[in-house]
């Protein structure tokens, strides 16, 4: 059976490549990462729970794959939550999760439709997923107060590239949180969580 942890997955790659590695995996993403602990989604959800001000402020989930991300939301009671992916197998997953009220397909480098005063982006702006300027372009779609959520796994925070976009980004965004933890424990990999508000 196919998994994409048989593969090398933290390192850079073209948009194309990246699209065909997630297509491949959609069938077995949840049982894969659910198996190693995934643990991003839970801890962004619930510490974008306590930032967020109003639950039922529109959320777009940047990058939401098969939907783990969505369903993490919406089990914290957000209850108006968008996604999109590049991956059309993926979002296939992910709509039928019950938690997103649209879904769409996008490319690589879309910017983010306006009128979202929440942006997700879990374990999406990433080393081998989106590169480093992706973060710009979403605090670019958040409107003045606006929340941006995103996580760093470990090969990405020790990427330069992506540790200067997030220093970057708080030239416009004020950084509210800021934690390391588990991302997939049985792969003995941490991640850093962080939250945005536009300025």
């Amino acid at each position: 059976m196919y998994t994409s942890f048989d593969k090398p997955l933290w390192q850079p790659r073209s948009p194309e490549e990246t699209r065909a590695i997630y297509r491949d995996w959609a069938a077995t993403y949840d049982a894969d990462v659910q198996g190693a602990g995934y643990a991003t989604p839970g801890r962004i959800a619930r510490a974008l729970a306590e930032a967020a001000p109003d639950k039922t402020a529109p959320v777009l989930d940047f990058g939401c794959g098969t939907g783990l991300s969505g369903m993490a939301l919406a089990a914290q009671g957000f209850t108006h939550i968008d996604g999109t992916d590049i991956t059309p197998e993926m979002l296939e997953k992910s709509a039928a999760t019950g938690a997103y009220r649209n879904t769409w397909a996008s490319q690589p480098g879309d910017a983010p439709r306006n009128g979202y005063a929440i942006i997700t982006a879990i374990g999406v702006v990433s080393l081998g997923a989106a590169p480093a300027n992706t973060l710009d372009v979403l605090c670019n779609a958040l409107p003045q107060g606006g929340l941006l959520a995103f996580s760093y796994n470990d090969a990405t925070l020790a990427d330069t590239s992506y540790m200067d976009a997030l220093k970057a980004a708080q030239s416009g965004a004020d950084l509210i949180h800021e934690s390391y933890g588990d991302h997939l424990p049985g792969k003995a990999m941490k991640s850093t969580i962080y939250i945005l508000r536009a300025r």
